[in-house]
């Protein structure tokens, strides 16, 4: 069987897709990666092998739009509004038309027998459509998109889709995987496959603080990714950071890049701040994550059984913060006033941390998680599917 997939050039949006190329991989099938270079080079760096196209997309200059020096999105804009999260698919809509010329003509020379796509990739449902081979949508995780916003890019990938001899706008998926465990994902949506959501957050060695003994009452992990901190959250990192320095029964791990160190000031001593390491390395030592809102730091803390302090930034991660804290294994603070008060940070990072409620409620949540069908032993359904 080949498989071709597709990504929106992002790599938070392909790097779910991960265990399941190494599945198919490891079941004997070929894989081709087909993307922008924010796509492909996550491919390479998984062992995969690719076919590039274009140039860097630089998503993170989307998000810079009329923000102003020194303030993030949270406080520019204050919270998606129904509108903006269906105006959000509208964006891979239009990006459609870049590439839906070339992917098909790759796909037209590779033969694929299934073309698997993350969910905001829709050129993937039109190729499978057109070849008359099977296609496969991969949710991230929580998905606020599927509905109205969906409904547009179908009406308005119409005159496309008829372009290429296919009548009735854009053609649905032959089967949606949802990595969100029982419970997590948003009500109402078209049903899915479960998959489990196997954490994939890049590669690289373990570093040697990893082996040594948790020195204090709770170790937590603080992780915001990388595009949080470049749109302006160095602040916000500090903030924690001050929060933190009050919780003598704390130790904390803080991931960020080695170049926003020297920003972040004087460091406490139960604070150890780390370049991004992988957080299957670790996460599951921890008691707790104070993390964005992201679906893959969501998931992977999910996959652990920790406990969640989610601060969500932008689009998704506002719905997806509600779910975890609707599960009982999270707490939330969604307002940029809250976030910005380290006293209030403190508070509920304490909160989360007392008595066995949300522990207990974080370890369900990971024994569901890891009860999911595992990408492998979904190989037959997709082998079926191709055929």
């Amino acid at each position: 069987m080949r498989v071709l997939m597709l990504s929106t050039p992002l790599s938070t949006h392909f790097t779910p897709m991960v265990p399941l190329a190494w599945a198919l991989r490891g079941a004997g099938h070929d894989v081709l990666v087909a993307g922008q270079p924010d796509v492909t080079d996550v491919a390479h760096a998984a062992g995969l092998t690719t076919a590039v196209f274009g140039d860097r997309f630089h998503a993170v200059d989307l998000f810079r739009a009329g923000l102003r020096p020194g303030r993030r999105p949270l406080q520019e804009f204050g919270q998606p509004t129904p509108d903006q999260l269906n105006s959000t698919p509208q964006v891979w809509r239009n990006h459609v038309s870049y590439y839906l010329d070339d992917y098909l003509e790759l796909a037209r020379a590779y033969r694929p027998n299934l073309v698997v796509s993350e969910q905001m990739e829709f050129s993937g449902r039109v190729i499978g459509a057109v070849l008359g081979v099977a296609s496969l949508q991969f949710r991230w995780g929580v998905d606020p998109y599927t509905g109205a916003g969906e409904r547009l890019v179908g009406l308005f990938m119409g005159p496309m889709c008829e372009r290429l001899g296919l009548r009735g706008g854009l053609p649905d998926p032959d089967l949606i995987l949802d990595p969100c465990p029982p419970g997590l994902q948003l009500p109402n949506l078209p049903s899915a496959q479960p998959i489990r959501p196997v954490p994939y957050n890049g590669t690289g060695p373990l570093p040697d603080w990893i082996h040594e003994p948790k020195g204090r009452a709770h170790r937590v992990c603080v992780s915001l990714g990388n595009q949080t901190l470049a749109l302006n959250g160095v602040p916000l990192l500090k903030n924690i950071i001050a929060a933190l320095a009050t919780l003598p029964e704390v130790e904390a791990i803080v991931t960020a890049a080695a170049g926003h160190h020297a920003e972040l000031g004087e460091i406490p001593a139960n604070v150890r701040v780390v370049a991004p390491t992988p957080l299957t390395g670790f996460l599951e030592g921890c008691d707790a994550i104070v993390h964005h809102g992201g679906s893959g730091t969501s998931l992977a803390a999910c996959h652990a059984g920790v406990r969640q302090l989610v601060l969500p930034q932008i689009i998704d991660q506002f719905a997806t913060a509600r779910r975890l804290v609707a599960t009982g294994a999270a707490l939330a603070l969604d307002t940029a006033k809250e976030q910005d008060d380290p006293k209030v940070l403190a508070e509920r990072l304490r909160a989360l941390l007392a008595g066995s409620g949300h522990a207990e409620a974080a370890h369900r949540l990971g024994v569901a998680a890891r009860e999911m069908p595992a990408p492998a032993a979904l190989i037959p359904t997709l082998e079926e599917l191709a055929a």
